[in-house]
């Protein structure tokens, strides 16, 4: 038994096997703790500790993730970083999911935590059970549930990658148009969220979203034949964090700009699914992801951890890595949930005729 599993245990069965006394094997700690509650909403109500969390979540032995590619914000690492830490295998369900496709097979995959963006995470709330993390309190209040159903734990920009060695850096959505640029968007944005923000991204005017604007700019491409697929582009209407780790694997090739007046964002909340097989591991995934440690990894897969701003304040930032994101021209604009959901109303009813 390793000496964190010892202590653990100590804390959990008051056990003169670790090293404790055999005439007070009790220790006033584990008097004062509550008993272990895997449906608890807080580290404090359900477990007492950290130790007592890491180790229920270790007799589980396991977690479901699902919908978290290895080269999304570095979820590669931190799955691994955790399994590792924890000594829990962690089992990773498709992870090309989108959003809404992960609400629609939760009750036959059965994943113990969610990975959402926010528009979804709002209308599913019923599948989640509420659970505030140890940094609740330094998260904004724009980006979680007052009842701790859901919270971002990461947020972007969409931004404009490009090829130097083929065109000269866009100031604006409007640049794309000028000759030589051959646009990809990431996806399509009648389906893939991140496709649909660029289109959105593209339609700000003083920074509201004007869909008729971001569909026409994408019908013109579409129509001088520049509008094309990723691996034919020089230039990719993405998320700043997929940009960013391409330029930083092909620095010469690639770069990453926020169009000055497009500074459209978006944040990635997680959740627990209601029905999770291994509650303990799911909460202990989120006390993870949530730590000093988890927001810096995810920001080393470039993207902006939403404690950042408190983790700055308390010293506890990879400032180094902090410096490497785009330089954004100002604070996001947050599409709101009507503007978002009329957007795609717009979309659905002129993308195809329009854009093709």
């Amino acid at each position: 038994m390793t000496v964190r599993t010892c202590a653990a245990a100590a804390a959990i069965l008051a056990s003169a096997g670790c090293g404790a006394s055999s005439t007070d094997s009790t220790t006033t700690e584990s008097k004062n703790l509550p008993p272990v509650n895997a449906q608890a909403g807080s580290l404090k109500a359900g477990f007492g500790t950290m130790e007592r969390l890491a180790e229920t979540a270790r007799r589980e032995g396991e977690l479901n993730v699902i919908a978290l590619p290895r080269d999304w914000v570095n979820y590669g690492e931190i799955i691994d970083t955790f399994a590792d830490k924890y000594d829990i295998k962690v089992n990773q369900l498709e992870p090309g999911a989108s959003s809404a496709r992960q609400l629609e097979i939760a009750s036959k995959l059965k994943p113990d935590v969610f990975d959402l963006t926010m528009d979804v995470a709002v209308s599913g709330a019923d599948h989640f059970a509420p659970y505030k993390v140890q940094g609740w309190q330094d998260l904004p209040d724009h980006v979680k549930d007052p009842s701790g159903a859901w919270y971002a734990a990461y947020g972007g920009y969409m931004s404009i990658g490009y090829d130097p060695r083929a065109v000269k850096p866009p100031a604006t959505f409007a640049d794309l148009l000028k000759p030589g640029h051959r646009v990809a968007l990431d996806g399509d944005p009648l389906r893939a969220a991140a496709a649909f923000d660029g289109v959105m991204a593209a339609s700000l005017r003083a920074g509201v979203p004007r869909p008729e604007q971001g569909v026409a700019l994408f019908a013109k491409l579409k129509q001088e034949g520049r509008l094309t697929e990723p691996a034919k582009a020089n230039v990719i209407v993405a998320w700043d964090h997929l940009n960013a780790a391409r330029g930083a694997s092909h620095p010469d090739a690639w770069k990453v700009t926020i169009p000055r007046d497009s500074a459209l964002g978006g944040y990635h909340v997680q959740a627990i699914n209601k029905a999770a097989p291994h509650p303990a591991a799911a909460r202990l995934w989120q006390e993870f992801l949530f730590s000093d440690e988890g927001q810096n990894l995810l920001q080393k897969g470039f993207a902006r951890p939403a404690r950042g701003e408190a983790m700055l304040m308390k010293g506890t930032l990879d400032t180094e890595q902090a410096a490497k994101l785009p330089k954004p021209p100002g604070p996001p604009v947050l599409m709101t949930i009507p503007q978002a959901d009329a957007a795609k109303a717009y979309l659905k009813r002129e993308w195809a005729k329009s854009v093709g």
